[in-house]
């Protein structure tokens, strides 16, 4: 068993994209928090909660492509937002998409983010194994 998202049968748990908990067994990719960069390190979306999204996933997805791992082995994101009601309602049809396998979740409204233009930030947890 490399990866596992545990079921405990509540029914809220039909209604969200996220297990309450994942056990996994092997190696363990840990990122940074991932922020709305481009390649060269500019901030993309300023004050565009999409576009920053977007661009994180997508950073995110070449942190698991050099790792050789997927979203579908991702067993956990904390997300932080400086604003959770407009992340809620502005960006969950992109973000839904990258919840594969039901990892566990977790979202944070915080008061800034290192850059003032940023309105997010994502970390995860992956199974390499």
């Amino acid at each position: 068993m490399a990866r596992q998202a545990l079921q405990l049968g509540k029914h809220f748990e039909t209604t969200v994209p996220f297990s309450l908990g994942v056990v996994w067994t092997g190696r363990t990719l840990q990122t940074a928090g991932i922020t709305a960069r481009n390649a060269n390190g500019d901030v993309v979306g300023a004050g565009d909660m999409r576009a920053q999204v977007t661009q994180i996933f997508a950073n995110l997805a070449d942190i698991l492509t050099a790792a050789g791992a997927s979203f579908e082995k991702v067993v956990k994101f904390t997300i932080f937002t400086t604003d959770i009601h407009r992340f809620n309602v502005d960006t969950s049809d992109i973000r839904l998409a990258y919840f594969k396998g039901r990892p566990a979740a977790t979202l944070v409204e915080v008061s800034k983010l290192v850059d003032p233009r940023m309105l997010v930030e994502i970390e995860a947890i992956v199974c390499l194994d």
